[in-house]
């Protein structure tokens, strides 16, 4: 076997020994066009190295001729420019699956008359898919997959009459689907799936009976499904979600008795169910959700013994659900949710015990929860809120081991909260919020590791117990319009991680105990209607996270806490109905709050318009005396410390000048402990010596990013958490003058706490490096996501409209929440960050202004271009409609899915027209926005037209004509209005036309 090569080269004739050498010439000329790295990894391909066939992944049949090229997954980048298909008349297989191959498809492949397979899935091809492609009439199997394709699907494709396997999903090809694909009469599986194309389903689709699996979803298409589809009877796999077809699922999809899995999710299909549909009785899943299905379900849908997966929410169902469609005993996922179907829930659903997911809200389903529901050992997610349920909560709880999830708010399930129910130890959400349970909250739940309680609007009674504090996890918690009595236990203090307390409208009393001021992570808590005595306690002042506080109608005296002067990121306060008296505290929230929020007490004074002035020092000081020894507890060591800190930091200033000093004539040396100044919060692991080891003094394979006031690097501490770590450009380097301003500047980022903010950490600097560290953002930068040709499909428009959302909230939250507010000035795709979740994270905030402080205008800062405001061109003053300005071309990039470039102009001719109207108003939206991405529909659509809006409001010529932040903010949280017509026949002009005070004026 060894010596079959030279004997078969001994033995040819002189055309075949050619014949090899062509090959062998043409594959070493094919590497020699791939970059350097691709090169070395052909090492093998040399004519030093003996028979090409025996070069990596080439094989020769008997002749000595290549017969097949693999390879797939080998890190190999360049274009097929330079591979000589008419060299390789023998090739039966060709496989480049998997490198990073770019360019086009030449026509000359169509010389390759033999070849069987043909694999170019996931690369970055481009272009056009030849039409030589159809003189390809030996293959078997064609993968063009995962590239960037784009053009037509050739008509040529019909040619293929043999051709059982075709993909070419996930690229970008548009246009209709060729009536000549229903000649490929040997087709088995035809995926086209992920692209843009339009038109109708051909009815000459019919043709393909040997069709097992269809896949055309998330694409454009539209129409109705043809009756036609009902021919292809060997069909298993129909998939055509996410398209925009319309009317009714025809009758004809009865003949597909082999069918197992139907995918007609997020059309615009209507009508209701054919009765035709009972016949599938293969089907293991159905998804048939985001439609306008309408009409009773067919009690044929009872003949689906081996349903496995059911999902139909969001239509416009009635009547009652078939009563056998569980029958077998299959079902794992039932999502009936968001439709309006009526009387009980199915018989056969008792017996469901491979049941994992249920969810049955907002219908208006009836029944005794005690005597129609079973038990689900399997079951993980369970969600009946919103219906007409009733009964008692007496279920087998030792039976729901792996349930995380349980939903039945807005029911009329009466009783009380059951002791039993601390034996579901997996779960972490429990919502029983409006119905009718009675008695006491179990100490029982305290054995849970929840992460939510919500059992507001009932009728519980007793205290709370002492137990909840036991739950370490515990974000939310809301006990309110209840009938609960005494005190508040201490316990909750010891709840860390605690974001919303609301234990409002009960009858709880005494005093706030002073342990809620632990709770460092609150942001909104409501004692309010409670009847809760005594003085404010100081420690609640330590909650800088806390966003509202409503400690409104108790029987609470004395003064407000000075403490509450430090409450930065409070925006909503209400103290009303109490016997509170003094001054109220100086920060935003208290001096711009309503009359109402401080009426009906003793007598409260202060900076506010609906207060009076207080009188005098001395009046105040008495008014404040009472708790005065606990406000000089918290105070006084800070004082202390501030004063210390400012000593050590005079020192360190002159310490440092002069280890520079000895640096420039003896050379750098490594700086030891004195020479590093930090400012830290509580993370006790961000040592500098901790980041420098993390990245090896700042080594660039740790680089994640560049902006203009640094590099940022990722470093994994010790403890394994991961932070970014921005090292800032020597020019930022330097001494800093002010260290007093400086620190409280620093100091107020780092107590943003806000969910669309990345959160600022601290500061470190020494005579070697000054860096900012802050939380890292998993999936980068939300420019790198949009260049991203995968990413960006991820990135879809539900997502895309939260991240506008997102961006909106934390620019709201920076601009009217913040005291002093802060201006963003660098607002672009750059600086904002995606989490794993596609959560907007705003970054850069304030950079400008702690590494800068004494710059106002323009030129004093590093702007992103494109980003910038027109009117800075010739103010050169930055404020709060510079950073509107910027959110309306992030906004417009994040539709388009690219840096809008020309669609608007950074300098406007005239201030008073917007820029963006300079592309023709007769330009239909669908056009301008991401081609990537499905055609929007439904709700997607209605959001897209609502923040296109938006986003050309902020984008006016004249400043003073943008909303504000906080308008943009509230506006995106208001219903979308549905569309009047569809959303392909949507013009700009309507876009530029719209008025809405709510948004156009400031």
């Amino acid at each position: 076997m060894v010596f079959s090569v030279p004997v078969l080269a001994t033995s040819s004739t002189g055309a075949a020994v050619q014949s090899q050498v062509t090959e062998a010439d043409a594959l070493l000329r094919w590497k020699a066009s791939l970059d350097n790295h691709s090169q070395s990894f052909l090492s093998s391909w040399s004519t030093t190295a003996g028979s090409h066939c025996f070069w990596f992944g080439i094989h020769c049949n008997e002749a000595g001729n290549v017969s097949n090229i693999s390879l797939t997954d080998s890190g190999l980048k360049g274009t097929l420019q330079s591979f000589s298909f008419p060299s390789f008349p023998n090739l039966v297989k060709l496989n480049l699956s998997n490198n990073s191959f770019h360019g086009n498809i030449p026509s000359h492949i169509g010389n390759l008359s033999k070849l069987n397979i043909l694999d170019f899935s996931v690369n970055e091809l481009s272009g056009s898919i030849p039409q030589e492609i159809g003189m390809l009439n030996s293959l078997i199997y064609i993968d063009l997959s995962n590239s960037f394709l784009t053009g037509t699907i050739p008509a040529s494709i019909g040619n293929l009459t043999t051709l059982p396997i075709l993909y070419i999903h996930m690229n970008q090809l548009s246009g209709s689907i060729p009536q000549q694909l229903g000649m490929m009469k040997f087709a088995t599986a035809i995926d086209f799936s992920v692209n843009n194309l339009t038109g109708g389903i051909p009815t000459s689709i019919g043709n393909l009976t040997n069709l097992r699996v269809l896949s055309l979803y998330g694409n454009q298409l539209s129409g109705s499904i043809p009756e036609e589809i009902g021919m292809l009877s060997s069909l298993t796999e129909l998939a055509l979600s996410k398209n925009n077809l319309t009317g009714p699922i025809p009758a004809s999809i009865g003949n597909l008795t082999e069918l197992s899995y139907l995918y007609l999710t997020d059309n615009q299909l209507s009508n209701s169910l054919p009765r035709e549909i009972g016949k599938l009785t293969k089907l293991t899943t159905l998804f048939l959700e985001m439609n306008e299905l309408s009409g009773t379900l067919p009690s044929e849908m009872n003949n689906f013994t081996l349903l496995e997966v059911f999902i139909i929410y969001s239509n416009r169902f009635t009547g009652q659900l078939p009563q056998d469609i569980c029958i077998g005993g299959c079902l794992k996922s039932f999502a009936i949710n968001g439709n309006d179907f009526t009387g009980p829930i199915p018989r056969s659903m008792r017996n469901c015990s491979r049941l994992m997911r249920l969810h049955l809200e907002a219908n208006q389903l009836t029944g005794n929860i005690s005597e129609d529901f079973g038990t689900y050992p399997q079951l993980n997610f369970m969600d009946l809120s919103d219906n007409r349920f009733y009964g008692e909560l007496s279920w087998k709880w030792e039976g729901f081991s792996n349930l995380s999830t349980l939903k039945i708010s807005n029911n009329n399930i009466s009783g009380i909260v059951p002791a039993d129910i601390g034996m579901a130890a997996q779960l972490h959400l429990l919502d029983l919020s409006s119905n009718h349970l009675a008695g006491m909250i179990p100490k029982e739940l305290g054995k849970l590791r929840l992460f939510q309680l919500s059992l507001d609007d009932n009728e519980l009674s007793g205290g709370i117990p002492e137990e909840i504090g036991l739950l370490s996890d515990l974000e939310r918690v809301n006990l309110a319009a209840n009938n609960l009595s005494g005190p508040i236990p201490k316990k909750l203090g010891d709840c860390s991680k605690l974001l919303f307390l609301n234990l409002s409208k009960n009858q709880l009393s005494e005093s706030i105990p002073v342990e809620l001021g632990n709770l460092g992570s609150l942001e909104s808590l409501d004692l309010s209607q409670n009847l809760l005595t005594a003085e404010i306690p100081p420690q609640l002042g330590k909650l800088q996270r806390m966003e509202l506080l409503n400690l409104s109608h108790n029987l609470l005296s004395g003064s407000i806490p000075t403490t509450f002067d430090y409450l930065s990121s409070l925006t909503v306060v209400n103290i009303s109905h109490n016997e509170l008296e003094g001054p109220i505290p100086h920060n935003k929230a208290f001096q711009e709050a309503s009359f109402e929020a401080f009426q009906n007490n003793r007598h409260l004074c202060g900076n506010n318009t609906g207060l009076e002035a207080c009188v005098s020092v001395a009046i105040n000081k008495s008014i404040r005396k009472k708790d005065s020894k606990l406000v000089l507890v918290i105070i006084i060591p800070l004082i202390c410390s501030l004063f210390l800190l400012g000593v050590l930091v005079g020192g360190f200033l002159v310490l440092r000048k002069r280890i520079r000093s000895r640096e420039t004539n003896s050379g750098e040396g490594e700086p030891s402990g004195e020479d590093i100044y930090a400012i830290w919060g509580r993370d006790k692991d961000m040592q500098y010596e901790n980041i420098v080891e993390a990245t090896e003094d700042f080594n660039s394979k740790y680089c994640i990013g560049e902006g203009g006031y640094g590099i940022v690097y990722k470093a994994v501490l010790p403890t394994g958490r991961a932070v970014a770590v921005k090292k800032l450009h020597q020019s930022q380097n330097g001494e800093i003058t002010d260290f007093k301003a400086f620190k409280s500047e620093i100091c107020v980022l780092m107590n943003i706490h806000h969910q669309n903010i990345v959160k600022l950490h601290g500061f470190c600097s020494h005579p070697k490096h000054a860096f900012l560290v802050y939380e890292f953002i998993e999936r980068g930068s939300l420019k790198n996501t949009l260049s991203n040709e995968e990413q960006a499909v991820e990135l879809n428009w539900f997502r895309r409209l939260n991240v506008v959302k997102g961006i909106a909230n934390a620019l709201s939250y920076m601009h009217h929440d913040c005291s002093p507010s802060i201006i963003h000035r660098d607002i672009s795709s750059n600086n904002v960050l995606l989490d794993s979740e596609f959560e907007a994270h705003v970054s850069d905030f304030g950079t400008a202004r702690i590494l800068m402080p004494d710059s106002s205008n323009w030129t004093s800062f590093a702007v992103t271009f494109g980003y910038s405001a027109p009117e800075l061109a010739y103010t050169m003053m930055v404020n709060e409609k510079c950073d509107v300005y910027s959110f309306g071309v992030v906004t417009t990039e994040i539709l388009m899915g690219r840096h809008p470039g020309d669609f608007i102009s950074s300098l406007s001719s005239s201030f008073s027209i917007p820029s963006s109207s300079l592309m023709d108003e007769n330009t239909p939206l669908k056009d301008v926005i991401d081609q990537r991405l499905p055609t929007p529909q439904n709700k997607s659509a209605e959001g897209i037209i609502h923040i296109a809006r938006i986003a050309h409001a902020c984008l006016n010529g004249n400043p003073q004509s943008r909303p504000t932040m906080k308008q943009v903010s509230s506006h995106l949280m208001d219903k979308w209005h549905p569309l009047a017509k569809p959303f392909s026949e949507v013009k700009l002009g309507e876009i530029y036309s719209f008025k809405d005070d709510s948004v156009v004026k400031p």
